[in-house]
């Protein structure tokens, strides 16, 4: 924006660091919830604080929050009343002379190359310093708000795809449940199996050499949780022939989240359906890979991503001070009600013809993400034109 005024973020915003609040008095019920790095994008947290508190550190629905450690997010917070826990920050416009939803869509580009710039071991940190530097172009109101509604659209437009995956994702679940039952209840009286008679070899933990820039892609718990690997996320990891062969993923195979820090997230999969290149997992994953005369991989993918399914893991893991986790032998014994073959191949079909439509929302997302960065980056340099909000 040549010729527009400038000015540090620091100068235009109100920063406020969050408390670090006493993790002995979390619990699931309590005063208010606790906003962990974990609960910024998704909006809301599961986790409550119990204690005194100063109202200082209260967050309210439309307040912008950026995480300060990972990946530096910035979201706007959306479940309702919660309190500020320390590697989390608010930030606020502080002059009339910057509007809050310039400021919302002008953090994240810059906030990545922050990201992109900062060196680390084994998570990147965020300083309350290096946002205040930031320098942010400051033209009219009125033009920060043309900017900000013309991005406000094409942000609506890849929310409502998001929406419409987070519906497809739904509808595997009720056909699941329609076709199976509660894996809980096991209403149709399927025969409970062990989990470990439906493998072709046991359960395999991944590697832990750790992630590098280059080698063969390796897959880690950020990336699994959804029907697809995050690929576009992996990391890399040098690791010798004789480990390749042990931590490999071949088709079909199922890989889970088996050492994290949420129970909530404890279990959450992905199914392997190939790639273009050789795929490794790291020690935070476990491989299973289903006997195909046994088991489909497809019904045992959408088992354990079952909200019940995945309760039958999580009850079998365990705990340390900083993590929750199952190993392999736990998981080897899972106590599973396995339909006929034939009916999991049958629901498997129907569910491969979702996953066709859902990869086509997500070509259609995947093209309006384009849009929007080619928007942001246009915006910030004064490039938008004409084009209406």
């Amino acid at each position: 924006m040549s010729g527009t005024a400038k000015a540090s973020v620091g100068e235009c915003t109100e920063i406020l660091s969050g408390f670090a609040f006493n993790s002995k008095q979390f619990g699931d019920g309590g005063d208010l919830p606790i906003i962990r790095i974990r609960d910024i994008v998704r909006g809301y947290s599961e986790t409550f604080y119990n204690g005194d508190f100063d109202p200082k550190f209260t967050i309210y629905d439309g307040d912008i929050l950026i995480g300060m450690d990972g990946e530096f997010n910035r979201a706007k917070w959306k479940g309702g009343e919660a309190l500020l826990n320390q590697r989390v920050c608010r930030i606020s416009s502080n002059t009339d002379q910057l509007d809050s939803s310039y400021l919302f869509h002008f953090l994240p580009p810059a906030l990545k190359k922050i990201e992109d710039e900062t060196p680390f071991v084994t998570v990147k940190h965020l300083s309350v310093k290096k946002i205040r530097d930031i320098e942010i172009p400051l033209p009219s109101l009125e033009e920060q708000r043309r900017i900000a509604g013309i991005l406000d659209k094409a942000e609506a437009l890849r929310a409502k795809r998001r929406a419409a995956l987070n519906l497809l994702a739904s509808l595997s679940q009720s056909i699941f449940l329609e076709m199976f039952g509660d894996p809980v209840a096991n209403p149709m009286e399927w025969p409970v199996k062990n989990s470990g008679s439906l493998f072709a070899v046991p359960p395999r933990i991944g590697t832990t050499i750790p992630a590098r820039g280059t080698g063969v892609l390796v897959v880690r718990v950020g990336e699994v949780g959804s029907s697809q690997i995050a690929f576009g996320k992996c990391g890399r990891v040098e690791i010798p022939d004789k480990d390749f062969e042990k931590f490999k993923l071949e088709e079909g195979d199922v890989i889970i989240a088996r050492a994290i820090g949420s129970k909530n997230q404890l279990g959450k999969a992905s199914l392997f359906l190939g790639h273009g290149e050789p795929v490794v997992i790291d020690s935070h994953v476990m491989r299973m890979r289903p006997d195909k005369t046994e088991c489909d991989p497809v019904w045992f993918y959408s088992f354990l991503s079952s909200d019940r399914g995945k309760l039958i893991l999580q009850k079998a893991g365990g705990a340390t001070a900083v993590q929750f986790n199952i190993n392999a032998k736990q998981a080897a014994s899972l106590k599973i009600p396995v339909p006929p073959l034939k009916l999991q191949q049958q629901f498997a079909d129907r569910i491969l013809s979702l996953e066709k439509l859902k990869a086509a929302h997500r070509k259609s997302l995947a093209e309006l993400d384009a849009l929007f960065a080619s928007l942001q980056d246009r915006a910030f340099k004064g490039e938008l034109g004409n084009i209406e909000s």
